[in-house]
Order: C-alpha cells, then structure tokens, then sequence
C-alpha cells in the first residue's frame, strides 16, 4: 500500500467508529425514554390496583350489611 492509502485508512476507521458511538448514544437515548415510560405505566397500575382492592373490599362489606339487614327485617 500507498502511504496516502495508509493515511485514508485510520481515517475511515476513525469515522465509522465514530458514527457507530453516535448510533450507540441515539439508540441508548431512546431506550432510557421507553424505559421511563414504562415505569410510569407500572406505578399508575399500582395505584389502580391498590384502588380496585379497596372497592372490593368496601362491595363485599355493603354485601354483609345488606345480609345483616335483611336477616333482621326476616326476624321482625
């Protein structure tokens, strides 16, 4: 080889190097943002969750005081 070709050769190197550092930074960046998204997702369900447990905890307690309240309406 040439030495111009020597020359062009780390140089070619040093920019796809380079170009595959920036790729590896965009695709890093949209990945933290779909990892973010999806931690919100997760703590908005468990709040839901958390709210869904309670109302069926309060349905099956109105379910026991209606029970209470029509045993003692059979009784009077």
């Amino acid at each position: 080889m040439t030495e111009p070709m020597l020359r062009k050769v780390p140089v070619a190197l040093l920019a796809v190097v380079l170009a595959q550092a920036i790729v590896g930074l965009i695709w890093a960046g949209s990945a933290a943002a779909r990892i973010s998204a999806l931690e919100e997702e997760v703590a908005s369900r468990g709040l839901v969750l958390e709210r869904l447990a309670r109302l069926e905890e309060q349905g099956a307690a109105t379910g026991r005081a209606v029970e209470r309240i029509e045993r003692k309406l059979e009784g009077a």
